[in-house]
């Protein structure tokens, strides 16, 4: 695929994300957090555009098992967090960044669209040092604690970004060591699990019955049912996050936004979540992947 078509289906997958309505404890077309408004995230969506383009031709450039490393993982992620920092003033996107890079990475190296987990997954493998210390460099600028302080390699160390380097520590270790806490990092080094087999195919199959909006709700909300959201719990306890799941199964099961009684559940969930300060923001980060996969496969030549 070209790496302009890629691009602009990462754009879309962000832009489509935030724009869900209404998108339960998050921002969206009618919500603002009192530091974050909708915009943002628009412009955030926009402004990933010409790193997820860049790694797209790296991938369609570097596609031998020994060059996988030069695709610069780290440097894109980093790139685009740069990038997003000079428009807006707070960590909008990260966690897309980290999810849509790679993607676009493989979409621009394979010809089949059945290719995409298995390619991902190996460029993650092919990540090096270098990529790791990128990687934390990008956490920082953010100012996200997305992997959370710890003793050893703790991301706010430039000590840490040394020993990275010393020991030849690559980002998917990195990541492998912040899985059992962090649902991204558990995403990146497994495969991709809940972007190919929850969220793209709830969008996939309500996409063209329901339109988008409906769908990209309907997403997150499944996403959100399956998966406790390790923002809340890292930001609170897991057993918030756990009763944010099973709440957020019940609307499911009440038929979430596809259904009058559901979607009445669904506003009210929201608004709950709202006045406790409980933003299910890795689920929304998991929802944009599911979107740009099902993106990618519709556009797929």
């Amino acid at each position: 695929m070209e790496p302009d078509l890629i691009s602009k289906i990462a754009q879309m997958a962000s832009i489509l994300e935030v724009s869900g309505h209404p998108k339960p404890g998050n921002v969206h077309r009618t919500q603002d957090f009192e530091d974050m408004v909708f915009e943002d995230f628009l412009i955030s969506g926009i402004a990933i555009g010409n790193t997820m383009k860049k790694a797209a031709g790296r991938g369609l450039r570097y596609t031998d098992e020994d060059e996988l490393h030069k695709i610069g993982l780290g440097e894109l992620i980093r790139e685009a967090v740069v990038e997003t920092n000079g428009w807006v003033e707070n960590n909008t996107n990260l966690g897309i960044i980290m999810l849509l890079t790679p993607i676009s990475a493989a979409a621009g190296s394979i010809s089949h669209f059945n290719g995409l987990r298995d390619k991902i997954h190996e460029l993650m493998l092919a990540t090096t040092p270098q990529d790791a210390v990128n990687l934390y460099e990008a956490i920082n600028i953010a100012d996200a604690g997305g992997m959370g302080e710890r003793e050893d390699l703790d991301v706010g160390s430039e000590k840490a970004k040394e020993e990275l380097l010393e020991k030849g520590i690559n980002m998917f270790d990195v990541l492998e060591i912040s899985s059992s806490w962090d649902a991204l990092a558990y995403e990146l080094t497994h495969k991709m699990p809940v972007s190919f087999e929850v969220g793209y195919p709830t969008f996939k199959d309500l996409k063209n019955t329901h339109g988008i909006n409906k769908a990209t709700v309907q997403t997150f909300l499944t996403i959100l049912s399956k998966k406790p959201d390790t923002l809340i719990s890292r930001k609170y306890d897991a057993s918030v996050s756990e009763q944010v799941k099973a709440d957020a199964k019940i609307i499911l099961d009440k038929g979430g936004i596809l259904t009058e009684e559901g979607r009445s559940k669904l506003l009210k969930f929201d608004q709950d979540l709202m006045n406790k300060n409980y933003n299910p923001g890795t689920t929304a980060d998991l929802t944009a992947s599911s979107l740009m996969i099902g993106l990618l496969e519709e556009h797929w030549e």
